[in-house]
């Protein structure tokens, strides 16, 4: 019974997780980015080009498109396109919609272009590093990428980064060159955040620990913090004095734990702590 509640419980938490990082993404892009024309990211970006020289509805072209490009996605991808990609893509058109008829916007929220630009390009960015960070994304330009992956030797990176190049061209053209030179500062700081937004979240503690006693820190890692470690002997080069190395990996809230108890037990210990985003093995990432 447990096992199938935890069956149950996992993807239900993975969803919640999606809907709540396409929200993020979503307020982004309608309060902030829409009402600016900053013209960067993606079908998102295009919409914004599109909205201005037909007067549709930027939220409107975004859901055609990102249901257009799921029909080519299930066509060319069959099954390998996957679910969470379909729910992330229908949950931001349906939202965006949604928004546009109970909360039209005429024009910015504030007067301050810069402030709106931060948040344009930090909330999308947040909501779209935790969907890569659970194996999802919200569609538009990353089903093109999955297709062109699959279907051509192209460089899928500069396929992309020439869709967003051209949208923000088009806004100097369109906008004139102040929305254009913050659509140029936001493409360039959308990739930025978001890889920093994935390493923050995926950041662990590296620890090389030399002891004298390892018995008590290696009880604490495994029946405290329910962690693993590694120990081995090792010989100081000065004193020539048998030491042990213990070595294990934990997120930032049980190192600080672990930190704080050796120095309780063992004040003379030695500790190498190292940062590290990308740990592949059981307990952290899987290839």
């Amino acid at each position: 019974m447990k096992k199938a509640a935890g069956q149950f419980r996992q993807p239900l938490t993975e969803y919640g997780i999606i809907t709540l990082s396409i929200w993020i993404m979503v307020i982004g892009v309608y309060f902030f980015k829409f009402p600016n024309h900053f013209a960067f990211g993606g079908i998102t970006g295009f919409s914004i080009v599109v909205s201005e020289l037909t007067h549709w509805s930027a939220s409107d072209f975004t859901s055609i498109v990102n249901t257009l490009l799921l029909v080519v996605g299930f066509i060319f991808l069959g099954r390998g396109f996957g679910f969470k990609t379909f729910y992330a893509t229908m949950v931001m058109s349906l939202s965006l919609s949604f928004l546009e008829r109970v909360c039209p916007m005429s024009r910015p929220l504030t007067d301050e272009p810069i402030l709106e630009l931060m948040f344009a390009v930090f909330l999308p960015a947040v909501g779209t590093a935790i969907l890569f960070n659970i194996g999802a994304s919200s569609g538009g330009t990353d089903i093109l990428a999955m297709i062109l992956k699959k279907h051509t030797s192209l460089n899928i990176g500069t396929v992309l980064m020439l869709v967003d190049i051209a949208a923000v061209a088009s806004s100097f053209f369109i906008f004139g060159p102040e929305t254009g030179l913050f659509s140029t500062i936001g493409l360039a700081a959308k990739s930025l955040v978001i890889d920093d937004v994935i390493e923050n979240m995926n950041l662990c503690k590296c620890f090389n620990i030399i002891c004298d006693n390892p018995e008590p820190i290696c009880d604490y890692i495994i029946n405290t913090l329910n962690r693993s470690a590694t120990v081995y002997r090792a010989q100081g080069a000065f004193s020539h004095h048998e030491k042990t190395v213990i070595m294990t990996t934990m997120k930032r809230a049980q190192a600080l734990k672990l930190r704080n108890y050796i120095r309780q037990v063992e004040p003379t210990a030695f500790m190498l702590i190292s940062n590290s985003s990308e740990i592949i093995g059981k307990g952290f990432l899987t290839i």
